[in-house]
């Protein structure tokens, strides 16, 4: 819906098949996640909410648009339809529909952002596992599917004791009240179901949200109603990979979408200014960015959006940077696991057709291939800074992806919910495929 033609599902299986291993926050690098294994079932263990990163659920749209891109897109739906993910999207011309309709505008005067003109957007199964154990209808972009069946196979039951709070990811927090007034009367209903505090889980930009929504309540709420806070790869400080994606494009190896293309919709995604490297915590003199006539650093955000031609980036991030930039603790129990030991960018290094072309080159330091290890290991702060314990465990070699599935990060998780808090600082994975 809301693009003409559909492709076969042997032509949907080779085109995900031919997506190369990206680096970015794009999922489609999980496809088909390996398979479960059966653990002894407990009925002991505490209630969980899972909080997706950037991408990492479904949403809904339903069109009566003013007028279209192209002949291909639907003017008007009947019925709502899936916007992301639906593996049609990237046939040439649709995709010109999709971004059209997934893209928000923003208002300078008002601070906001808004759905394209005649786009209604709605996130699915708010409470539901399904809108995050995969992302399209044909189950073949799957999340956290072995993470839920892990924990179903622990004695949790799906859409009951562990649930997932979807939300729209192209929004940051400020833009986002209803959504953390349903996670806490999700959280109570579920602590009042079971008598158990709750524990939430977040990965990648997930965390960020699970840490506004922390950072919003009474530590005395906190104290009745939450276990713990598992964080997965967050970015706490920010990551580099989006001051790429906002310059030229990222299509993440999507063979039919070109980087120029697909930057039309990264940049109006609010969440990718917002996850820019934070001027809080990064070094003022590291260069970012790195062309013949400038180096960037998180100094010169301002110059940066009007050199690249999108100056309400500028305003995106002057609206969010203080969101969480500054990493107050959370004031609960945290287990905080990230992937290290990966290359991972650092700068990117562009040629005098800035920013219209893709990088020439880059700088890689080390982290899990995607977010840098700096960024991730600064929940190390916390340490100290709040009564409750903070636990921090760095697995080699583990990619930014793969964290939600790796059978080690998955016992972990087991050990952390059956009440073991001795949690180890390192583990050395062995990734699928590789020796």
């Amino acid at each position: 819906m809301g693009t003409r033609g559909h492709l076969c599902s042997g032509l949907l299986l080779a085109l995900l098949l031919g997506l190369h291993h990206s680096s970015g926050f794009w999922l489609l690098d999980v496809v088909f996640p390996p398979n479960h294994k059966t653990r002894a079932p407990s009925n002991s263990t505490p209630p969980l909410v899972i909080v997706p990163g950037n991408l990492g659920n479904r949403l809904e749209a339903k069109i009566d648009k003013p007028s279209l891109v192209n002949w291909w897109c639907f003017r008007r739906t009947d019925h709502w339809f899936t916007l992301w993910i639906d593996l049609n999207m990237f046939i040439p011309y649709i995709v010109d529909c999709w971004i059209d309709n997934i893209k928000l505008v923003y208002n300078r005067t008002s601070r906001r952002s808004y759905n394209s003109p005649g786009v209604q957007v709605r996130v699915p199964g708010f409470g539901q596992t399904y809108p995050i154990e995969f992302l399209d209808n044909a189950r073949l972009a799957g999340y956290f599917h072995t993470m839920v069946q892990h924990l179903v196979n622990m004695g949790y039951v799906r859409n009951e004791t562990v649930r997932g709070a979807p939300y729209d990811w192209r929004l940051a927090p400020n833009e986002n009240a209803e959504y953390f007034m349903k996670l806490q009367d999700l959280v109570e209903e579920m602590y009042e179901q079971y008598q158990k505090p709750v524990y939430l889980l977040g990965h990648s930009m997930g965390c960020h949200y699970v840490l506004y929504f922390l950072n919003h309540q009474p530590q005395a709420w906190k104290d009745k109603y939450i276990g713990g806070f598992i964080s997965l790869g967050a970015p706490w400080g920010g990551a580099v990979k989006p001051l790429r994606v906002l310059a030229s494009g990222e299509n993440d190896g999507i063979p039919m979408i070109s980087n120029i293309k697909i930057r039309e919709e990264q940049r109006m995604t609010v969440t990718n200014a917002w996850m820019l490297p934070k001027e809080q915590t990064w070094p003022k003199d590291h260069v970012l960015i790195s062309t013949p006539s400038y180096n960037y650093t998180n100094q010169d955000y301002e110059r940066f959006f009007t050199d690249i031609g999108f100056e309400d980036g500028w305003h995106m991030w002057e609206d969010t940077k203080n969101l969480t930039g500054d990493l107050q603790p959370p004031g609960v129990e945290v287990w905080c696991m990230y992937g290290v030991g990966l290359k991972t960018p650092v700068t990117y290094i562009y040629n005098e057709r800035f920013p219209n072309m893709d990088p020439v080159d880059v700088v890689y330091g080390d982290g899990d291939d995607t977010v840098d290890s700096f960024s991730m290991s600064l929940c190390k702060r916390w340490i100290g800074q709040q009564e409750k314990a903070v636990h921090v465990t760095e697995y080699h070699r583990l990619p930014h992806l793969d964290i939600v599935f790796h059978e080690k990060v998955l016992d972990l998780i087991q050990e952390i919910l059956e009440g073991n808090s001795d949690t180890p600082k390192e583990v050395r994975v062995r990734l699928r495929g590789k020796q």
